[in-house]
């Protein structure tokens, strides 16, 4: 009958980082996933050798390794007077139980939606989509200027990572209406334009 192995094989970390062959890792878990519920796997090494399309040779040399670090345990029977095989048995030292496999599917599936979730992370906008939002806000924001001096930012805010470009809209929106602001703003560049065309000028003179 032919073996019909779970869809998940599982290598422990002390199997996982001990120093053996990758083979006979790779076959523990072959093992782990045509165990039953108490840990044992009555697959034949004829069975792991057509698999993994090797010698059987091969298969016992993997399998004795495993032995050799306590990771599975074979009990063998012989029929009575020969050394033909009637039938083996491997069992998993320390085989994790299905509450524990469980416990552990749990744990990982949090840190997945903890550490790799994209909920909230930041995405640059294309120039439609501002563009978009600012003709639906009918605030007149050039959408190409927005993008490229954020651009220029890396995208930051100060020496923070953006979080919402819409939010950045919608501030320079509130100082684009802040009519007072932009005519002290307006002041301030036409001083520093004077200024700077003073130093120019006198700069000049002495050359």
């Amino acid at each position: 009958m032919r073996e019909k192995p779970n869809y998940f094989a599982i290598i422990p970390a002390n199997v996982r980082y001990s120093d053996i062959t990758p083979n006979a890792k790779l076959l523990y878990a072959e093992i782990s996933a045509l165990t039953n519920m108490n840990g044992k796997c009555n697959a034949s090494t004829q069975y792991f050798a057509d698999l993994y399309e090797v010698s059987k040779t091969s298969i016992q040399k993997w399998l004795s390794i495993l032995e050799d670090n306590k990771f599975i345990k074979r009990d063998v029977t012989y029929k009575i007077g020969t050394k033909e095989i009637l039938s083996r048995c491997i069992t998993l030292v320390k085989y994790p139980t299905q509450q524990k496999l469980r416990d552990n599917n749990n744990i990982n599936i949090t840190n997945n939606n903890i550490t790799y979730s994209n909920k909230g992370r930041f995405k640059k906008p294309k120039v439609i989509e501002v563009k978009n939002y600012c003709l639906e806000r009918n605030n007149n924001i050039d959408a190409e200027t927005f993008i490229d001096f954020y651009d220029s930012k890396d995208w930051k805010i100060g020496k923070n990572k953006m979080k919402d470009w819409k939010a950045c809209v919608r501030t320079w929106e509130k100082r684009q209406n802040n009519k007072g602001m932009s005519k002290i703003h307006q002041h301030l560049q036409k001083n520093i334009n004077v200024k700077e065309k003073l130093k120019q000028e006198f700069k000049n003179e002495r050359n």
